[in-house]
């Protein structure tokens, strides 16, 4: 299955480092060579970069890795494809806009008999399973609210959205409306909180450790959610499974 990369933090923070480990895992450590995909919030709006060649060897990649955007909220995908070809409308994550937020949506797994659910107003560019799921939730929740409701009304609602699809299959997702971030376990995610005192962290796919002691201020709050741990030094908790956990300014709020 695909891999799945996501950060939340108090303050525009970037997540060149955790990046890096993944795109080794996209061809080079791990089989996901068929494409790959970042975005990064900037307020209401987030800017995307995708490309259907394996991430360990795109140019787009090292472009993306050596340009430190600072964001508070970012998702990314690595992808090994089992339905839809490899293509960049194939690619995750996927983006739409829903009470004017930019809402970006990654997700690994499949889902059987998705694509047999009715449509209203979204409709999906490309032909995965993932992005037919994506227009369907953002179909129920636009047909449910004219305007955004609260936060916490809202993650109850993606909450349910979220068991209703996971019944067709593996539902591991990252979503985000640009003010939280949400991370649903199917099968496998974990998760790790950097607060201050801040120490070493070393990658598990390259050869590359930091000091973010040196990189942050004591007041930082940064989550990391993967698929599987990128780092060998530090403590990652297993999310459990058929839970949506809510993160907003690098916090679990639910």
């Amino acid at each position: 299955m695909c891999e799945l990369l996501g950060m939340s933090a108090n303050v525009p923070t970037d997540i060149c480092f955790s990046f890096a480990g993944l795109l080794r895992r996209g061809g080079e450590t791990g089989p996901h060579g068929d494409g790959w995909g970042i975005a990064f919030y900037d307020g209401k709006a987030c800017r995307t970069f995708h490309d259907p060649q394996p991430s360990a060897d795109s140019e787009i990649a090292k472009f993306v890795r050596s340009y430190p955007i600072k964001s508070r909220i970012a998702i990314s995908h690595i992808r090994r494809a089992n339905r839809g070809r490899v293509s960049l409308e194939n690619t995750h994550p996927f983006t739409r806009e829903l009470w004017g937020r930019s809402w970006t949506f990654a997700h690994n797994g499949q889902l059987r008999g998705i694509k047999r659910w009715p449509l209203e107003y979204y409709r999906p560019i490309g032909g995965t399973d993932s992005e037919h799921a994506f227009c369907w939730m953002l179909d129920q929740l636009r047909a449910r609210w004219k305007d955004a409701p609260k936060p916490t009304v809202l993650d109850s609602a993606i909450r349910d959205l979220c068991r209703q699809i996971e019944a067709l299959g593996v539902f591991n997702l990252l979503l985000s409306d640009s003010r939280s971030l949400y991370c649903h376990c199917s099968s496998r995610l974990s998760l790790l909180t950097r607060r201050a005192p801040f120490g070493h962290a070393t990658l598990i796919d390259e050869d590359l450790k930091v000091d973010f002691a040196s990189e942050t201020s004591p007041d930082d709050v940064v989550t990391v959610v993967a698929t599987r741990p990128l780092t060998k030094d530090e403590t990652w908790t297993e999310l459990a499974r058929g839970t949506l956990s809510v993160l907003r300014g690098g916090e679990l709020v639910g």
